[in-house]
């Protein structure tokens, strides 16, 4: 039997607070333990206080989709801890209050038109606008937190 479907996936990975880091595509039938190592990286690095800027994340939250051995070892051998749900043991709501955020973040890239259904052929188009779209999701939060001032007059 074909399982294949088609469309695209989106994987991301957000900051604690819902802002998105990272986002890559993928077809929608691949699963998402196999793009795992690409998404962590895929995050650039956030320039800090003093010394090397942190380019990985130190806990990274994740559903029973990534409970495989490959996703641990990958995590593990970038020096991140993984904190990620076990098939069959644990249950679904414990990781609850971490999901939530990612799954805000996934919502309020999909609250854009142009991804909500995939109108362009080509897969680096999609990506581009994706990364916009965080882009423009990062931009709206830092002026609302009043970091940057959005001045429309001209």
């Amino acid at each position: 039997m074909d399982r294949g479907k088609p469309g695209s996936k989106i994987h991301a990975m957000s900051e604690r607070g819902g802002l998105p880091l990272t986002v890559v595509v993928s077809a929608a039938n691949r699963n998402d333990h196999l793009e795992s190592e690409t998404v962590v990286d895929a995050v650039v690095p956030v320039r800090g206080p003093v010394g090397r800027p942190r380019r990985r994340p130190h806990k990274l939250h994740a559903d029973k989709g990534y409970d495989y051995p490959v996703c641990r070892n990958g995590l593990r051998r970038r020096g991140v801890t993984a904190r990620i749900a076990r098939r069959g043991i644990e249950s679904a709501r414990r990781l609850g209050r971490h999901r939530y955020v990612i799954e805000r973040t996934l919502e309020w890239v999909s609250r854009f038109r142009r991804l909500a259904r995939r109108y362009e052929r080509k897969a680096a188009h999609f990506t581009a606008f994706a990364q916009l779209a965080c882009a423009v999701i990062c931009y709206r939060r830092a002026v609302k937190l009043g970091l940057l001032t959005h001045n429309t007059s001209k």
